[in-house]
C-alpha cells in the first residue's frame, strides 16, 4: 500500500484527489496538508486531521502537489529533506522555480507534468508529428479557456502544447487564454491553411480526470529511481 500526502488538500484538486485516494485500495493517506492561514487547519478530513507542518511528508511514500509556485517550493524542500517521490502538477511556476524542481529530481523521483489528463498527454505526442506532416504552409494557434479564478495565463497545459508544436515547425506559436466563468479547461489548437482548417479540441468536463491522472502518476512512480519523469513516461510504462 502507497502511504499517500496531498498538499492543497482543502482546494478543490486536493479535496478531489483525497476522496479518490480514500476509495482506491493501492492508497493510504497519511497527509492532508494545507498551508498556516487556511482555517482548515485542525479540521477533520476522513480519519486525518488537516495539518500545517510539511514535516509530515517523513510519514508518507509519495507526495502530490497542485498547488501554487511560492507553496510548492516551499514543499520541493522538505521532499528533497525526506526523499519522497513526488507528483507535481503546479502551473505557473518561474523559470528559477522550474530550475529547483529539475535540482529535486536529482535525489527523488519526479513526475513533472502541467496536466494530468490521458488526452492531453496524447496530444503532446500526436501534435509534432501532424505539424510535420501538414508542412509550413499552416499557420497555427492556440486558445484555451478556463474558470475565472485561475491564476496563470496562458495554461502551463497550453505553454506545453505550443512548445511540443514550435520544437517541430521551428516557429513560435500564438497563445490566447480566456478566463470566464467556471470552465475547467479547453484547449483548441489550430491548424490552418489556405483552403481548410483543422481544429484539435480537448475539453474537461471534470477535474476528476486530473485526480484521476495523478493518482495513476503516484502508482506509477512508487518505488522508481530518482529523476524527472513526465506522464508520458507513465502511460508509456
Amino acid at each position: 500500500m502507497i502511504k499517500l500526502g496531498i498538499a492543497g488538500a482543502c482546494g478543490k484538486m486536493g479535496r478531489r484527489i483525497f476522496e479518490l485516494a480514500s476509495y482506491d485500495k493501492d492508497f493510504e493517506v497519511n497527509l492532508a496538508l494545507e498551508r498556516k492561514a487556511t482555517p482548515m487547519i485542525g479540521a477533520q478530513m476522513g480519519k486525518l486531521k488537516v495539518s500545517s507542518s510539511a514535516d509530515g511528508i517523513f510519514l508518507i511514500d509519495v507526495f502530490i502537489d497542485f498547488t501554487s509556485p511560492d507553496a510548492t517550493e516551499t514543499n520541493l524542500d522538505y521532499v528533497a529533506k525526506y526523499k519522497k517521490a513526488l507528483v507535481l502538477g503546479t502551473t505557473g511556476m518561474s523559470d528559477k522555480q522550474i530550475q529547483k524542481v529539475e535540482e529535486i529530481a536529482r535525489v527523488v523521483p519526479v513526475v513533472f507534468s502541467p496536466n494530468m489528463a490521458v488526452g492531453v498527454n496524447v496530444l503532446f505526442s500526436i501534435l509534432p508529428e501532424i505539424a510535420k506532416k501538414l508542412g509550413g504552409d499552416y499557420s497555427v494557434e492556440i486558445v484555451e479557456a478556463h474558470h475565472r479564478g485561475k491564476k496563470d495565463a496562458p495554461s502551463g497545459t497550453a505553454k506545453k502544447l505550443a512548445q511540443v508544436i514550435a520544437d517541430t515547425t521551428k516557429k513560435e506559436i500564438p497563445v490566447h487564454a480566456v478566463r470566464l466563468g467556471d470552465i475547467v479547461g479547453d484547449h483548441t489548437v489550430i491548424f490552418c491553411g489556405n483552403s481548410e482548417r483543422i481544429e484539435i479540441k480537448h475539453q474537461a468536463h471534470t477535474r476528476d480526470l486530473f485526480a484521476v491522472g495523478a493518482l495513476k502518476a503516484a502508482k506509477w512512480i512508487f518505488g522508481k529511481p530518482a529523476g524527472l519523469y513526465s506522464m508520458q513516461d507513465v502511460l508509456n510504462r
